[in-house]
């Protein structure tokens, strides 16, 4: 394959991985997505293969990520979305090298968890959006989240995908039947797992119990950053929701639930500073009577800073346990490197107030259960939302204000994100958002209430499992990761053994001719 169809093929793929995303969700082309750049990767240099994934990358990140472009404009999504791609650039790099080797399609799906793993941690925290298991929120292989979590999905996934490139390389080169059984093995078992355990759903829950939620989706005066000028509207909405619903529960048309969430942002206004808005969450909480998670901005320590907070209100004694966002978003919530950031986007300078990072693991007690509580983003961290079922959460809440992104992809991949923490997790999520997509979740990751249309007030009321057990993904925490990314390490190293590079002609320069097969 001459260069140049190489390129192409890298940029197809690329595309192609995006649909496997919502609000596409077409799960099995994430398969395609990686056999095509594998393919496009094989019996390459290693600097071929880096802008080889390059050229993937930026085709993937770019259309996946368009929405934030809305909040910071095109030059910083671009500059995001080539930062993410470096990654892919670096994947493309090893690929070429790992294909050599004896079962390449193990190594190829090593590679990726590699590649993730050093995503989702760098820099500044790292971004995890578009990792390949967040695609499998709807597949049978959503299943391997609960044994190894999102990096087990994303090996399965890319085993299945270098397999697949595997086939198409030996069916092109005539060698088809001595490896048709092995090929068809190595992409049916896993697969095949999957589809057997779909049934079985979550683990059994002696200790378990049901309750009823609710989940009020207020809505903001309007679209963009601009409704952050109009705060106290957006405290009125949830306000305003929260008494139709305690009016419903008066009337009896809807039983009384034992927890409320707000979503982040509910109060864009301090209640510990702005006595009115104090007063007003407080009639809201008592009419409702229970304890209503309250997506708050608090400000301080001192003028420059706020905290992203999420406020256990009660009904009887006010506001209590706290949990503060341990993950701010950088160049959103905090700059970083603020007067290149400035001098990219003149946007940057609406981030007057840095947003300081909270600590601890995610729990909030003193309500009528222990909750696990992220907010926003965090929850494609991994560590950050299994830190509180560790902890002992029996119910995982995601407070999230998707007000920014407008009409787009945003809010559904969060939602898919989402999905597979249920699963990962054993947990009952439940996503509140300001305009939606807000939704009930149940452990086996299917969505049980969801609002419908953004930018419309929505009230969810829902009965859920309170879980106890725990998932072997909870249990054994980032140690698949660590394990398929020290292989992935060893498989680099043994490709690079000195003996093996003089005697492997593939590692040799490659002249034109040699570009095709």
């Amino acid at each position: 394959m001459r260069t140049r169809w190489a390129a192409l093929l890298a940029v197809a793929s690329g595309l192609v991985g995006v649909l496997a995303f919502p609000r596409f969700g077409f799960w099995p082309l994430a398969f395609v997505s990686v056999a095509g750049f594998s393919i496009a990767a094989h019996g390459r240099r290693s600097r071929t293969g880096a802008w080889l994934g390059l050229l993937y990358g930026m085709a993937f990140f770019g259309p996946l990520l368009h929405w934030t472009g809305i909040y910071v404009g095109a030059a910083p999504w671009l500059i995001l979305a080539l930062s993410q791609a470096a990654f892919l650039a670096g994947l493309g790099a090893v690929l070429p090298l790992v294909q050599r080797l004896p079962a390449a399609p193990v190594w190829v799906a090593t590679a990726w968890v590699l590649q993730e793993a050093l995503r989702d941690r760098l820099p500044f925290g790292g971004f995890p959006w578009g990792r390949l298991a967040f695609s499998q929120a709807e597949s049978p292989l959503r299943w391997f989240a609960a044994l190894g979590g999102a990096p087990l999905v994303t090996f399965v996934v890319a085993l299945a995908g270098g397999a697949l490139a595997l086939a198409v390389a030996h069916l092109a080169a005539a060698r088809w039947r001595p490896v048709a059984l092995a090929t068809a093995l190595v992409v049916a078992v896993p697969v095949l797992g999957a589809v057997l355990s779909w049934p079985l759903g979550p683990a059994p829950d002696s200790q378990g119990a049901t309750t009823t939620v609710a989940l009020i989706q207020g809505n903001v005066p309007e679209l963009g950053l601009a409704f952050e000028e109009r705060a106290r509207q957006v405290l009125d909405n949830h306000i305003a929701q929260t008494a139709k619903l305690a009016a419903q529960i008066k009337a009896g048309t809807v039983p009384r639930p034992s927890l409320v969430v707000w979503p982040e942002d509910a109060s864009d206004v301090d209640p510990f500073e702005d006595a009115t808005a104090y007063r007003a969450i407080d009639a809201a909480v008592k009419a409702i009577g229970v304890p209503v998670l309250v997506g708050a901005i608090l400000q301080g320590p001192g003028p420059t800073h706020r905290r992203n907070a999420g406020i256990l209100w009660s009904p009887t004694t006010g506001p209590g346990a706290t949990y503060i966002k341990r993950h701010p978003v950088p160049f959103a919530e905090y700059i970083p490197l603020r007067s290149a950031a400035e001098f990219v986007s003149s946007d940057a300078k609406l981030v007057s107030q840095d947003m300081v990072a909270g600590h601890g693991n995610g729990l909030v007690k003193g309500g009528p259960y222990p909750i696990g509580d992220v907010i926003c983003f965090e929850i494609a961290y991994d560590g950050l939302v299994r830190s509180s079922v560790a902890a002992g959460a029996r119910l995982l809440v995601v407070q999230t204000n998707n007000a920014t992104f407008g009409h787009t992809a945003e809010t559904y991949q969060q939602l898919a994100m989402s999905q597979l923490r249920a699963v990962e997790n054993g947990r009952t999520v439940l996503q509140v958002a300001t305009t939606g997509v807000s939704a009930v979740i149940g452990p086996d990751g299917r969505i049980r209430e969801r609002s419908g249309k953004l930018y419309t007030p929505a009230i969810l009321v829902a009965s859920v499992p309170l879980r106890t057990v725990r998932t072997p993904a909870t249990r054994v925490g980032a140690i698949p990761e660590y394990v398929l990314a020290a292989l992935a390490l060893a498989a680099l190293a043994w490709s690079l053994r000195p003996a093996r590079r003089s005697a492997d002609p593939s590692a040799a320069p490659e002249p034109e001719e040699m570009v095709r097969t």
